[in-house]
């Protein structure tokens, strides 16, 4: 039997950073993926974000990438929106992503760092923790192509 635990600090955007995800639709999209997430055995210890993007702390399973998992809930939950007309216009993620490995020992503080996104981005924009991520792990962002 294998075992694997892998930890994946996933961010993604809405496409052009719109502000979709307000109070009215957040915690049922929350909901919607963590249902979804369920269903494809995709192992999702937390999630929260704000108007225009999401953090997912998740263990990858033996058979899984990370290139899978995101495109499995990003678009799964851009179908079930535009579904169910939660947004005036069509909605879309962005296509990039962010993605980081987090060691066992910042389980817990990871978790408590997505589901505080409210108050954080109260003080902080997302384009400035796009900046505060690309520079803490060493990547340059290209312009042409932001989270």
């Amino acid at each position: 039997m294998s075992f694997v635990k892998i930890w994946v600090h996933l961010v993604f955007s809405t496409k052009n950073r719109e502000p979709w995800l307000n109070k009215n639709i957040r915690y049922d999209v929350h909901k919607h993926i963590i249902k979804n997430c369920k269903e494809k055995e995709i192992f999702l210890e937390a999630i929260d974000g704000y108007t225009d993007h999401l953090h997912c702390l998740i263990s990858l399973g033996k058979d899984q990438t990370i290139s899978k998992i995101t495109q499995l809930i990003k678009g799964e939950s851009s179908f079930w929106i535009n579904q169910n007309h939660l947004t005036p216009g069509k909605f879309s993620w962005q296509d990039d992503y962010f993605a980081v490995s987090v060691s066992e020992s910042q389980v817990e503080a990871v978790k408590g760092y997505i589901k505080n996104q409210e108050k954080h981005h109260a003080k902080k924009s997302f384009e400035d923790e796009v900046n505060e991520f690309m520079t803490k792990y060493g990547w340059e962002i290209i312009k042409d192509h932001p989270v």
